[in-house]
């Protein structure tokens, strides 16, 4: 919610290969599938019978899965085993990969916090100095949590006078983390540990914080079970857990996600509460004054509608509140705690452009907005006076701007397709950006890259923004490799970013598409409704009008075009190859949502009610099954060579989803191109480490050349 945030030299041979072509064709056909059980599992909704026979694929802990999984990985990497260059392919990621990446420091009292990685890391490392001039030194290195590096650091919050850091760690990349408590000053780790919490902050406050857990899930259930009933407590440092005082809890409504945060100067905690479940995507607003014996949380906004509201900061007993209340792009207003019946006064009004993220640092306030995408900052008084704009390098994303009230100056990274993250320091009086920290790529020359933003119509004639970047000099004859991803969903914007593994292509003659489909939120709240529930189809529609317009300008074609989507990507993917398996000649859906029935009855699955529906929705049913990934798949269809991914650490998008999908299309599709599954171990939805995101890499680059008929040169 709120208020503390912590943190391609070579020409691609354009002729296709026929010796690869055949090679890939003649493996492709060959290919021994595992023989995967069916059941006679039928459900009916709402009178219609559908069938589900691969069910037993949802038991995680069934040694048939497990005896199923090995076998899938044993065809998958035989196949891609068989890719003469891989080995390659890996290396020049390393290569690519290699050298020192650092965020944009954050001041917390008299403390600046950053990360770096010094090159192939498997986790970043946390840094802490007294001052600017201080030498930085080592606060904690998450690659000793443990021996693989597959444990990572997740919450990071520090107390407003900096003394402590609360942090969590998360275990062969789930989403649950174990929290610790540290002392900055002496680097010692205190004896706080507190188990059993995912997707929330903490709220500091006094002696201790506020935080959010769930009960202890069923033993052997812990990465697939529905998480219900979180709850919210006040920890006290050094006592333990089962010390910690119960603040709110709200057993009526067991699935609604609960979040606490406070002031910077701690007299006020706030409560939210959302409830994705029932359809709703914003949230109700609750206050508590710490400095009183009334601990009794007061309504700011008492229902959970589909309007948001987060707390930016405190002037007094005044709170600046950012929302979409009647503002589909965002505004800023003021509430008086003293005078809770007044009007809101209006501070920053909304404008055209949507307010994607708004910080308070130095006394000012730093409004991040996105013009087609692309940040624009702007720096207001609290009083909604506009100060100046932070002049940006160009368009691309600006993220950082985080510290104490009484700092005379802000950090913040700017990056681009084309511009490596570069971590600048703004002082605040002059309006002046300077340099802080740039990354140094070897062998990479920005200058070689072309990066341009185009704007396409959609099915319904919905103009479409979308950004590539290829090297220049790039000939439009409809032969160019390319690679189109795209998101659309939960009012994520996918902004103009760096990637520097994404050169291995680029260096080989692909072309980078990005396209900013609607469900994101790139152009408000009203961007994002269009995408959703039964406005979904338009997500598909967006991106098939994307890979047409690829074609139409011959920046490529269907046989040398690849598409990649994670997570609500991955749906993505799953539901376009069914719609138009013609238009593309490879796809990889990575950790998809496939099964869109029966999403909610995962983990925190039912928290994407507010995005999908619901299968318990007739209507909604309707809308969803007629694009469901799983339910939709044609039997015979010549479908895009295909490389599903998952993990079997991942608790958000559980890795059924993916296996059962995988069944379905290895037993429908036709035998012309693959159908293989790529199962992770000790990953997560995100990963867990920078050597297993590499390998992944590898494989899906790998992958993709050789079902294009690319020969890559490094």
């Amino acid at each position: 919610m709120m208020i503390r945030q912590f943190l391609p030299h070579l020409r691609v041979l354009l002729s296709v290969l026929p010796c690869l072509v055949l090679s890939s064709l003649s493996l492709a056909q060959t290919l021994d599938y595992p023989q995967t059980r069916k059941d006679g599992q039928v459900d009916d909704y709402f009178g219609t019978k559908v069938t589900d026979p691969y069910r037993w694929l949802e038991d995680d802990n069934s040694a048939e899965t497990a005896k199923w999984v090995e076998a899938e990985n044993k065809v998958t990497f035989g196949y891609l085993d068989k890719i003469p260059y891989r080995a390659q392919v890996k290396a020049r990621l390393e290569e690519l990969y290699n050298y020192p990446k650092y965020t944009a420091p954050a001041r917390r009292g008299p403390y600046l916090f950053f990360a770096k990685n010094d090159g192939l890391q498997n986790q970043n490392v946390v840094y802490v100095q007294k001052g600017l001039d201080a030498a930085p030194e080592v606060l904690m290195d998450p690659n000793t949590f443990s021996a693989d590096g597959t444990s990572r650091l997740g919450i990071f919050d520090v107390s407003s006078d900096g003394r402590y850091v609360a942090y969590g760690i998360s275990v062969g990349g789930s989403d649950w983390q174990e929290l610790h408590v540290m002392e900055v000053a002496t680097k010692k780790v205190l004896s706080d540990d507190l188990k059993w919490i995912k997707f929330v902050d903490v709220g500091w406050a006094g002696q201790g914080f506020f935080y959010g857990r769930y009960d202890e899930p069923q033993p052997g259930h812990e990465l697939s079970s529905q998480n219900e009933n979180l709850k919210i407590y006040y920890h006290k440092l050094g006592a333990p857990q089962s010390e910690d005082v119960l603040v709110y809890k709200d057993p009526a409504h067991p699935l609604r996600f609960l979040a606490v945060g406070t002031t910077d100067d701690e007299r006020y905690a706030f409560l939210t509460v959302s409830d994705e479940a029932s359809g709703k995507r914003g949230n109700s607003l609750f206050f508590r004054d710490l400095s009183s014996k009334d601990t009794a949380f007061t309504p700011i906004v008492p229902e959970v509608t589909d309007d948001t509201y987060d707390v930016i900061d405190n002037i007094g007993d005044k709170f600046l509140i950012r929302t979409n209340h009647d503002a589909p792009h965002g505004k800023v207003v003021l509430f008086d705690s003293a005078n809770p019946k007044s009007p809101w006064k209006e501070i920053i009004p909304e404008k055209p452009e949507t307010l994607a993220r708004i910080t308070s640092l130095g006394g000012k306030l730093f409004a991040m907005y996105l013009k087609d995408v692309a940040s624009q900052v702007q720096v207001y008084t609290f009083d909604g006076q506009l100060v100046n704009d932070v002049v940006l390098p160009g368009a691309g994303t600006a993220d950082g701007f985080v510290g104490n009230r009484t700092d005379k100056d802000a950090f913040y990274t700017y990056t681009s397709f084309n511009y490596p993250p570069t971590v600048f320091r703004y002082d605040l009086a002059s309006n002046q950006s300077a340099v802080y920290r740039a990354p140094e790529i070897p062998h990479f020359t920005p200058s070689d890259y072309e990066t341009k933003e185009v704007f396409y119509k959609s099915k319904d004639g919905t103009r479409i923004p979308m950004f590539l970047v290829y090297k220049k000099g790039l000939k439009l004859d409809g032969t160019n490799p390319t690679l189109l991803y795209a998101y659309g969903g939960f009012n994520i914007t996918i902004a103009p970013s760096f990637n520097p593994m994404r050169l291995a292509l680029l260096e080989q003659g692909f072309v980078y598409a990005s396209a900013n489909i609607r469900g994101g939120g790139e152009y408000g709240e009203t961007w994002h409704e269009a995408g959703t529930k039964l406005n979904k189809q338009n997500v598909f529609d967006d991106f098939i009008a994307a890979a047409e317009w690829l074609t139409a300008n011959n920046y490529t074609s269907p046989k040398h075009l690849a598409i990649l989507g994670g997570s609500n990507g991955g749906l993505l993917i799953g539901a376009v190859i069914n719609q138009r398996p013609d238009l593309f000649a490879v796809a990889i859906p990575e950790v998809g949502v496939m099964d869109m029935l029966r999403f909610q009855k995962f983990t925190i699955g039912a928290h994407w009610i507010d995005d999908y529906g619901s299968s318990d929705n007739p209507a909604q049913f309707k809308a969803i099954y007629a694009y469901s990934p799983l339910h939709n798949i044609k039997p015979g269809v010549k479908y895009p060579a295909t490389l599903i991914t998952t993990a079997d650490h991942d608790d958000r998008v559980v890795p059924a989803h993916s296996f059962k999908y995988a069944a379905t299309l290895q037993a429908e599709a036709s035998r012309s191109n693959p159908v293989l599954i790529r199962i992770e171990t000790k990953a997560g939805h995100n990963g867990s480490s920078t050597t297993k995101a590499i390998e992944l890499t590898a494989d899906i680059y790998s992958f993709i050349f050789y079902n294009l008929g690319i020969n890559p040169k490094y």
